[in-house]
């Protein structure tokens, strides 16, 4: 661990000189569209589905693995026609049982009666990826519950390291390689070292594309597994495990939230009953994607292999929910001006339905206003803003007006926008609204901004 902070602090020392000239921290190509996605779907399946556990002993027989209907072209149908735009599958979770016929184990889908001993779930699950067009992201395990030489450092990280490069050689195209921080004792009762720098040397040689989350520089962990993110979130952040909550960084690591629709992060029959409200998951939504972070929502398979008929309905209602409240844009195409601009740029922008262009301020620090004529008095509860977070993030802090033909009147403020920020407030009614930056790192650049008048989602 101690290797993973020193590379991870060189790297935000090279990103600090870059900052001093001047020149924020920005995404690769790669983590833009990743939090231009906004959702992926985390699929929880091992053998804790078939003993009714969260976390497997490693002690479990494989002949306990027997999916009876297994198909993983429904799970990506449903979560392509839900919104979602990547699946990130627990290849090995922390009992070491693998989805795919690791040579480096007997401990395997192999030792399974399942398709007779023949059959992989991570091809299975990559095929159906690629024929639905689904990004197909893997989480492996680096605690191992039933590997031998878990413990003992060396030996277990080329284990790890092996099984990694099978995993990232067999099925083509990975977008994301998840690895989680548990960790524990070994048979030899000594406590397992992970070689933090060789995984991510074999990801990158692998799968140069790929991007390391979680315990990883790509893309962080938010902190919870309650799917929130905080108010104020920077994508640039610190390396150091030292850093301030809320401060912006000299890295760019987005935040990813996950959560599960159901109490547990593995199918039990129990929690049939258990799945997220809509309120639920939108409240969720609000406080993911809604702050400038990516969701990653964890839809567990049943033990025949599918996802539950209940999971199912309440994504499609999850999906409708969305829709009914983001369906129309009252700000799209009104008049719009800016008190500052630059580059070419104009207020109108902000406004005009096109994601690829945005309002660039002048001013380097702010303020600076966005003025929208909604032409009539217009009732909203929702306000959305997204910049063009390529160039990098700039807003410091920001707030909402209204005119209600006399006067000005503050509807809502915050801090951080980045890729999009979402507010909700009691519905208001105004004719204009202003949207004014009141700090910024750098002239901002705005590519979006937008109103919606949609059901009155509870803050849970």
């Amino acid at each position: 661990m101690h290797e993973s902070v020193l590379v991870l602090s060189l790297v935000g020392l090279v990103a600090a000189a870059a900052v001093s000239d001047g020149r924020l921290p920005t995404p690769s190509p790669q983590q833009l569209a990743w939090q231009e996605d906004e959702m992926s779907m985390f699929i929880h399946f091992t053998v804790n589905t078939f003993t009714d556990l969260e976390w497997g002993h490693g002690t479990e027989d494989p002949a306990i693995f027997d999916p009876t209907e297994l198909d993983t072209r429904q799970w990506v149908r449903v979560a392509k026609e839900t919104g979602f735009k990547l699946i990130v599958l627990t290849a090995k979770h922390h009992d070491g049982f693998c989805l795919w016929p690791s040579k480096y184990t007997n401990h395997s889908v192999a030792a399974s009666p399942w398709r007779g001993g023949k059959g992989d779930v991570v091809r299975e699950l990559a095929e159906a990826c690629r024929a639905e067009g689904v990004k197909l992201g893997l989480y492996l395990s680096p605690w191992d519950r039933h590997e031998p030489t878990y413990g003992d450092s060396p030996r277990y990280n080329e284990h790890f390291e092996n099984q990694l490069r099978e995993l990232l050689t067999q099925y083509g195209p990975i977008a994301e390689v998840w690895f989680d921080g548990a960790c524990g004792e070994g048979p030899n009762g000594k406590r397992q070292e992970y070689d933090w720098p060789g995984f991510y040397a074999v990801v990158r040689e692998c799968q140069p594309t790929a991007l390391i989350a979680i315990c990883g520089p790509d893309i962080r962990w938010v902190g919870n597994e309650s799917g929130v993110a905080r108010e104020t979130e920077w994508s640039a952040r610190n390396p150091s495990p030292a850093e301030e909550p809320g401060a912006v960084g000299t890295v760019w690591s987005p935040a990813e939230c996950d959560v599960s629709i159901r109490p547990g992060w593995f199918y039990h029959a129990g929690e049939d009953q258990g799945v997220r409200s809509v309120d639920s998951l939108m409240d969720i939504y609000f406080k993911s994607v809604g702050r400038n972070s990516e969701l990653l929502l964890n839809v567990p398979p049943d033990r025949r292999g599918l996802l539950h008929e209940a999971d199912v309905a309440r994504l499609r209602e999850f999906k409708e929910a969305r829709s009914r409240t983001f369906g129309r844009d009252l700000a799209t195409g009104k008049p719009a001006t800016a008190d500052s601009v630059a580059g070419g740029s104009s207020g109108g922008n902000a406004v005009d339905g096109d994601s690829s262009t945005c309002w660039t301020a002048a001013t380097a620090h702010g303020p600076a206003r966005l003025e929208v004529d909604l032409g009539r008095p217009t009732t909203f509860n929702i306000a959305e803003a997204e910049e063009l977070i390529a160039d990098g993030q700039r807003v410091v802090e920001y707030v909402l007006d209204g005119w209600d033909g006399s006067a000005w009147h503050e509807v809502v403020r915050g801090t951080t926008i980045g890729h999009k920020k979402l507010d909700r407030f009691a519905p208001v009614t105004y004719s204009k609204v202003r949207l004014t930056i009141l700090k910024s790192l750098a002239p901002v650049r705005i590519r979006a901004f937008g109103l919606y008048s949609g059901p009155e989602w509870p803050v849970l």
